[in-house]
């Protein structure tokens, strides 16, 4: 009877870089995986998994980055089950401070039987290509922002200021930069190279928007696009980059998984009874959040309704509240009796220090001086509803800085 181990899977861990593939192989009966350097080819691929044995047996991983999927769709292609993990959740000690292909391809082999990696999908050849075709479009957008940037600061650097409205780049802005004329012929020169450039990537950007057009009732993402152009605000150029980058939408069986995959989720801090919440992680798919922000902004505001407008509530008002309100009525607050303020001031009873006066800034911003009054026999009362008896408002001293203090007791 054959061995239980012979049947145990091989975990490799590969440390992928343009070059060379650094391979991490830890066996079924050993803990110390061995390490082997093999060139990024694949007829190297193929001799690596040819002297490991049988293609079934192995487990491959390797991190997500600039290699792309080919690796793992060449090892899918000889039977070998190969998943590209997400970098950013790989589990790292805090103490750890040395970096090398060796020790990476261990770490990787170790922990990918132990379970502890997170694997991403690999899309499809045919949704890869169409993905790059949305970024290329994101690419172009931002290259064209920053050639409008530089003719816009070579003209105010040179006193061109655009005056004929809130929003450039418009028609009208366009007969603006039309009609400039410069005397000095470098300048001249300087500023048609910046046309120029302007020009050519509003060009490749129209020409890539007729390619992506094609696409919007093509398979892969027919039915997505349909789907997706049919909420307000996203058009059909926004539905297919959506659907490009998410590829399969049954990955998220809740909103907060697919929030937490756009880094749309605020971060925290949170130990024993202390709850700290911060900023957004933007930790996820940043193509993704910047397509749901555009479809967010061109979303039209909805429109408010007045008061007036509201409807009262139906039925009896309630005890304490007002007719047709749903809220219950404010106090009404007393009107001041006449007389200087420390005058109205209610005394608060035995809390000022012998020699203390009250600094009160008056309406015509002179500071008034008032002598502390006797303390009164009756019982204190709070001066703040939020107070609690032994707490009281300082105001008494100014060189207290503090909103409250303490009351003296007896």
């Amino acid at each position: 009877m054959a061995s239980v181990a012979q049947f145990a899977p091989i975990h490799l861990g590969l440390d992928v870089h343009r070059d060379t593939i650094s391979v991490g192989i830890l066996g079924p009966d050993q803990q110390v995986p061995e390490v082997d350097r093999i060139p990024h080819d694949e007829p190297s691929v193929r001799r690596l998994v040819g002297r490991l044995g049988d293609p079934r047996l192995l487990r491959a991983c390797y991190e997500a980055g600039p290699t792309g999927f080919e690796l793992a769709r060449l090892l899918h292609r000889m039977g070998v089950r190969c998943e590209v993990i997400a970098p950013s959740l790989i589990p790292k000690a805090p103490g750890d401070k040395v970096k090398t292909d060796k020790r990476d391809c261990r770490r990787l082999a170790r922990l990918h039987r132990a379970g502890e990696l997170v694997c991403i999908r690999i899309p499809t050849i045919g949704e890869e290509a169409v993905r790059d075709l949305c970024r290329t479009r994101a690419d172009m957008v931002a290259d064209r922002t920053r050639a409008r940037h530089r003719l816009s600061k070579f003209l105010l650097r040179h006193g061109r200021v655009w005056r004929g409205g809130a929003t450039a780049w418009t028609q009208a802005h366009e007969r603006w930069l039309l009609a400039q004329q410069f005397d000095e012929p470098a300048l001249a020169a300087t500023y048609g190279h910046y046309r120029v450039v302007l020009e050519s990537r509003d060009a490749h950007l129209d020409a890539i928007e007729a390619d992506l057009a094609s696409w919007y009732d093509r398979p892969p993402f027919a039915e997505q696009v349909a789907r997706l152009s049919a909420y307000r605000g996203v058009t059909r150029l926004g539905a297919l980059t959506l659907a490009a980058e998410v590829c399969d939408w049954r990955r998220f069986a809740r909103a907060s998984q697919f929030m937490g995959f756009c880094g749309l989720v605020p971060s925290e801090y949170s130990s024993g009874q202390r709850t700290v919440r911060g900023h957004l992680t933007k930790a996820g798919n940043a193509h993704l959040r910047a397509q749901l922000a555009r479809v967010g902004l061109g979303l039209p505001a909805p429109p408010r309704r007045r008061r007036a407008d509201r409807p009262p509530p139906a039925g009896p008002a309630p005890s304490g509240r007002r007719p047709g309100m749903g809220s219950p009525a404010a106090p009404v607050r007393p009107v001041p009796s006449p007389g200087r303020p420390q005058e109205r001031q209610e005394h608060r009873g035995d809390r000022d220090r012998p020699g203390a006066r009250r600094v009160l800034v008056g309406g015509d911003d002179r500071l008034t001086h008032h002598p502390s009054s006797p303390p009164r026999d009756r019982p204190r009362r709070c001066a703040h509803p939020d107070d609690a008896p032994g707490r009281r408002r300082c105001r008494s001293d100014p060189r207290e800085p503090s909103a409250t203090a303490t009351a003296r007791r007896p």
